[in-house]
């Protein structure tokens, strides 16, 4: 049995939404696993304060995954040292003008979580994957959801693009299956993050209460702690998925 130490020493994650949230503890814990962790997300002074935090193990990197030019140019300013990434976290997520009746809601806020949840996932990793195939080594680790198999009233479009991620991400396991690369999903329940106030922004109220009235919430480190408990797995081990939930949680 092959029990190599994973990851590799000083191997390179890139984090996607890495500016707060799961995404910037995930950074913190690929980082304790001895990672240099690119901090990537749109917000320049975000990523650039999660960086610092990593110390020599963080590097900034500002990059909108919806946006194709965003994304070529962002990996191209990589440093020569930075650039043979192994591990890719898609976490980048919104669910903007969410929790609403498909008629009542914004068109531009249905498409934009689509851009953002689904065609994102698939340019970032479209981008990098070749490394890993030239590589024969590289983990992908999809930021899911219980949405993505337990659909709501008010979840149209949330639920549906993370539907397209739990496809996704299994059919792109069995593309690879017998390789170096590895794809893990992480589906979460809910999480106390930022998310609910980017989805009603102008409302911050009605989002603390939405958390508030859930009750037991997960933490961001709970996420990040699976993500790098499934990196951590020898080469012949694969953690297709992990659902995590509070205990509280029927």
């Amino acid at each position: 049995m092959n029990v190599a130490r994973m990851p590799r020493p000083d191997s390179v994650a890139l984090v996607t939404g890495a500016s707060s949230g799961i995404g910037a503890a995930t950074a913190q814990a690929l980082a304790g696993l001895g990672c240099r962790v690119i901090c990537a997300g749109r917000r320049s002074e975000r990523v650039q304060a999660v960086a610092e935090k990593l110390g020599g193990k963080g590097f900034p990197l500002v990059l909108d995954v919806t946006d194709p030019d965003s994304i070529a140019k962002a990996l191209a300013s990589l440093p020569a040292d930075w650039r043979d990434i192994t591990i890719l976290v898609n976490n980048a997520g919104t669910d903007k003008g969410g929790r609403e009746r498909f008629d009542k809601g914004n068109i531009d806020d249905w498409v934009g979580t689509i851009e953002t949840n689904v065609t994102g996932l698939i340019r970032i990793t479209h981008a990098v994957i070749p490394g890993m195939i030239e590589r024969d080594l590289g983990h992908i680790v999809n930021i899911g959801s219980i949405s993505g198999f337990t659909p709501y009233a008010g979840g149209t479009i949330y639920a549906g693009s993370k539907y397209a991620v739990h496809g996704f991400s299994e059919s792109l396991r069995k593309d690879y299956r017998g390789t170096g690369v590895r794809v893990t999903e992480i589906l979460p329940g809910l999480v106390r993050t930022e998310f609910a106030f980017q989805r009603w922004e102008d409302d911050p109220e009605k989002a603390q209460k939405f958390y508030d009235d859930f009750g037991e919430c997960l933490d961001p480190e709970d996420i990040a702690n699976t993500v790098a408990y499934a990196v951590s797995q020898p080469p012949n081990v694969v953690i297709s998925q992990l659902v995590v939930l509070p205990s509280a949680a029927g």
